[in-house]
């Protein structure tokens, strides 16, 4: 085990990166951290802090109303959801993902499901109410950035929004990924597939002031 955390995501995904495959990193990760060899940088014991924020201030959950996560992890974002009477579908890449999120909430009403953002089931077009997207597309290569923010913005239901959250990049700014956070035009582009920006800040959890993310909300009409 190394003693940065992001360590082992880093060394990970240069091997995977150079076979061509840019996803295939994180089954090889997550599957390391079950046997104790490696850490997953995003393992932590509470939801997103800005998903909380948001939530408090945007109740959406009457009429069991249909929310998805991207890359959901561990499922800290997707049991949260599911606590505030979201009818909630998460899902990630990887099995191992998928197997410990089911095994840490063993009574929980969350969907785990393991999919490709790259490739997700068709039946998720237009069917969720509230869409999560919080680091996952930072997690991708630039190489794929685009057709996974259009994957993201089509799940969304007429009416519906998306939650982007997400580290923030200057433009032309050089980053030694993974993460390569957003620049603000990489936010700007959720906005497709009849998604319209509702607001976009820039904003940290209270109490950690140095730990600003982008936080954008998007709707469908």
């Amino acid at each position: 085990m190394t003693d940065s955390r992001d360590a082992d995501a880093k060394r990970l995904s240069a091997d995977s990166l150079a076979q061509g495959d840019p996803t295939g990193w994180f089954e090889r990760l997550y599957a390391a951290a079950a046997d104790g060899g490696a850490v997953v940088p995003w393992d932590i014991a509470e939801p997103n802090a800005l998903l909380v924020d948001w939530l408090e201030r945007h109740e959406r959950a009457d009429g069991g109303m249909r929310a998805l996560v991207v890359g959901c992890g561990l499922g800290r974002d997707a049991e949260h959801l599911a606590t505030l009477g979201f009818e909630t579908t998460a899902f990630d890449v990887s099995e191992t993902a998928i197997q410990t999120a089911r095994e840490r909430f063993p009574t929980s009403d969350v969907n785990y499901v393991v999919a490709d953002l790259l490739a997700p089931p068709a039946a998720w077009d237009g069917a969720f109410d509230l869409v999560v997207e919080s680091i996952t597309v930072q997690s991708l290569p630039v190489s794929v950035r685009a057709e996974a923010t259009a994957h993201v913005a089509r799940m969304v239901a007429p009416g519906g929004d998306l939650l982007v959250i997400a580290g923030i990049r200057a433009d032309g700014e050089e980053v030694d990924g993974p993460p390569w956070p957003l620049t603000r035009a990489e936010i700007d582009a959720f906005a497709n597939n009849g998604l319209h920006s509702v607001r976009v800040e820039q904003v940290a959890p209270a109490g950690t002031p140095d730990s600003v993310r982008w936080r954008a909300v998007f709707q469908r009409s």
